[in-house]
């Protein structure tokens, strides 16, 4: 069980706000998820991965797979309030699920 986070590149977000906003997508995904696999995940160690995106058009990409493979899922937008001057999408957390299953459709993504 694991739970990959991906994060847009060209956004270029320090690192501070980068944190955050895995931190939303992570604890909103697992808010939305399937109280078993959410056991099965703690268990286990909560494994996350944060992986690398190029911009909205292929996180969106990869929001449409992970639906698609009935994947639970979390897209996060800042409000734009502090680093960005308007709304923005800036991240999506997969699962938790399995570990397998979640790689068929982001195991060629590179680690953040």
């Amino acid at each position: 069980m694991k739970q990959v986070i991906l994060v847009r590149q060209d956004l270029q977000m320090p690192k501070g706000k980068l944190a955050i906003q895995s931190c939303h997508a992570s604890v909103e995904a697992v808010l939305q998820s399937d109280k078993e696999k959410v056991k099965e995940w703690r268990k286990q160690g909560m494994k996350k991965i944060i992986l690398k995106v190029k911009d909205k058009k292929e996180l969106l990409y990869y929001l449409q797979l992970a639906k698609d493979s009935n994947f639970t899922t979390a897209l996060i937008t800042d409000a734009g309030k502090t680093f960005f001057e308007t709304t923005t999408t800036t991240c999506l957390a997969i699962g938790p699920d399995n570990e397998e299953k979640l790689d068929k459709i982001t195991g060629n993504l590179k680690l953040l």
